[in-house]
This record gives C-alpha cells, sequence and structure tokens, in this order.
C-alpha cells in the first residue's frame, strides 16, 4: 500500500447514534470530503446493506473526478463498517470505526491505498490530502450530529 492513513475524534454521542449516521451511505455526501454522490449499486444476497453490499461513489480530488466502487468487507454496527474498492483508479481499503469514549465515542477512520501512475507519483502528497480530508470528515461529522 501507498498510503495509510488515519484520524480519529471523540464525538460527544453514544456510538450508536453516531454509527447509524455514518454507517448509512445516504449520507455519504453529506460529510464525506469529496464525495458527491454515493448510490447502492448492489445490496446484499438477503436485500439491504451489510457484508457483499456495494456502494458507487463520485467524488472529486486533487481536481480529479474519481468514480470508484466500495464493497462492504465487514459490518458491524456500531463498531465496524469496514470496505475495499473493487473499481475504480487504485485499490483502496476504507475503515470506520466507533468505540464507546468517557466522552462519547472515539470515531476513528482509516484509509489505506496504492496504485500506479499518477497515484504512486503522488503518493506524499495524496496521504497529506487524505489526512486532512478524514480529519475534517470527521469534524463535519461531529458538526452535523450535535448542532440541534
Amino acid at each position: 500500500m501507498t498510503i495509510d492513513v488515519s484520524a480519529e475524534r471523540v464525538i460527544p454521542l453514544p456510538p450508536e447514534r453516531v454509527a447509524e449516521y455514518a454507517m448509512d451511505w445516504r449520507h455519504d455526501a453529506e460529510w464525506t470530503q469529496g464525495i458527491r454522490t454515493a448510490e447502492l449499486t448492489r445490496e446484499t444476497d438477503e436485500g439491504g446493506f451489510g457484508v457483499g453490499a456495494e456502494i458507487t461513489r463520485t467524488a472529486h480530488f486533487l481536481g480529479r473526478r474519481i468514480d470508484y466502487v466500495l464493497r462492504v468487507a465487514a459490518y458491524e454496527p456500531p463498531r465496524l463498517l469496514d470496505m475495499i474498492s473493487v473499481v475504480g483508479p487504485m485499490p483502496m481499503h476504507v475503515t470506520y470505526t466507533f468505540e464507546p469514549d468517557p466522552s462519547g465515542t472515539l470515531a476513528r477512520i482509516r484509509v489505506q491505498g496504492g496504485g500506479g501512475g499518477f497515484y504512486r507519483l503522488a503518493a506524499p502528497l495524496l496521504a497529506r490530502q487524505v489526512r486532512s480530508s478524514i480529519d475534517k470528515d470527521l469534524r463535519d461529522l461531529e458538526h452535523r450530529l450535535t448542532r440541534h
């Protein structure tokens, strides 16, 4: 993997509340940097969202449009959502975790990825941009959930 970055933030709400919102693909464009659209393009064999489901996202990152598909590899609400790219410009692995914390929920996002061409050459810049984006994602997640 070319990049491996993570960010974490304590959100002053219970894990169930944070995870319910953050794990719902219908909210991806509301709090995740660069995502313009997200669509459930493959349901689980049983129907709905869970292991085996696929989300197609359109994002803009470093001035480029990126279309990619993430397949759910693990889904254990309210603790874990783990997704791997099955279509896209580079291999990517995205993990969301939510753990109880004395002040609410310790929310973490980890992004691992790699690839050739532009993405290999831009790895140091890409890692900084991804870290900045996921830091902002967690800030936006907290603000969206606590603004009421």
